[in-house]
């Protein structure tokens, strides 16, 4: 239950933004979301749900953001390496992620941001519908250029986000734990 609430709070911060004209620089949730999604879906048997859910509610929601907050026609084909993306992500979050450490929260955050950051970039160069940059290799160096500071607003949300929810559970069990110590060591002896 607590990984869909943190994916609905992910698909929140893409959407919200655009509702109250306050677009950001793509500071949202969602990569530290997946990653924690992907966490949490255990075994196979219950990724085999869980996984293709998560990507449907966000195919529903870029398609929302493409059309209505946009207002582009919606290329499905467009899409597809995203939503292979939204997967890989979750899958990557399953696999290193159940045993959360300092060192594997980071490198899903890297891992994570980094590959979107160089797989978006990439299609827009590619040029879908709308073809932005030459097709060339100073093309190419151009739309990595233009996409960096999306990038570091992506890796800085997905940083916070990951360690937000993968660190306040282990904050919280240390507190808890050095005042059950503390008490332990106040207690009047009888």
């Amino acid at each position: 239950m607590l990984a869909y609430l943190v994916l609905l709070v992910a698909v929140l911060s893409r959407i919200l933004p655009h509702a109250f004209h306050a677009v950001s620089w793509n500071f949202t949730a969602l990569g530290g979301g997946l990653l924690f999604f992907g966490s949490r879906m255990g075994s196979s048997k219950r990724a085999a749900w869980m996984l293709p859910s998560a990507v449907a509610v966000l195919m529903a929601t870029d398609y929302y953001l493409t059309v209505f907050a946009y207002q582009y026609p919606f290329q499905l084909r467009e899409y597809a390496v995203t939503w292979i993306w939204y997967a890989a992500v979750c899958l990557l979050g399953m696999g290193i992620l159940q045993r959360p450490t300092l060192l594997r929260v980071a490198a899903g955050v890297l891992a994570s941001s980094t590959s979107f950051f160089l797989l978006s970039n990439f299609m827009v160069w590619v040029g879908g519908s709308i073809a932005m940059y030459p097709r060339s290799l100073a093309g190419l160096g151009a739309c990595y250029a233009a996409g960096l500071p999306f990038y570091r607003n992506d890796l800085v949300s997905t940083a916070l986000t990951a360690g937000a929810l993968f660190g306040l559970p282990v904050l919280a069990a240390r507190i808890a734990e050095s005042l059950r110590a503390t008490r332990r060591n106040h207690l009047p002896l009888a």
